[in-house]
């Protein structure tokens, strides 16, 4: 769903590594808020673990140092964990408190209006279907 086109429509600046890493974690967090259960607890943290292992190699083969590694990886954490801070009461939220939400993490989007509409939906998409939906055929049984 990160290669949705539409979602870099209107782009201040040139589309970069951590424009797109920033809209990753964005669906990530609202992925891990819908199938936050304890039920599913052990999936998500594998998910989770997996994610940012395969973050941290990419940063890795994009040939940043181990000191740089370490600060990038410390910041897409906190960066991700605030997200799911700020998304944690997202249908309690007025349509401009979203906003700002997308006008704090993305610096270079002036599009901001639709892609409140496009987590809105994305949102009730994942309502709609179960966690093993997304799964299947992807992790074993």
């Amino acid at each position: 769903m990160t290669r949705n086109k539409d979602l870099y429509k209107n782009f201040k600046s040139q589309d970069e590594f951590s424009d797109r890493l920033v809209f990753f974690l964005i669906h990530l967090a609202f992925f891990f808020k819908v199938y936050k259960k304890d039920e599913n607890t052990k999936v998500l943290q594998d998910i989770y673990d997996f994610i940012f292992r395969q973050l941290e190699l990419s940063i890795r083969e994009i040939g940043y140092g181990d000191q740089s590694i370490n600060k990038k990886m410390k910041n897409y954490l906190n960066l991700f964990h605030s997200l799911v801070d700020k998304i944690h009461y997202w249908n309690d939220l007025e349509v401009n408190k979203k906003t700002e939400i997308f006008d704090t993490f993305i610096e270079n989007s002036s599009n901001n209006q639709f892609l409140t509409e496009y987590f809105n939906n994305y949102y009730n998409i994942l309502k709609n279907n179960t966690l093993n939906s997304y799964l299947k055929s992807v992790v074993k049984a």
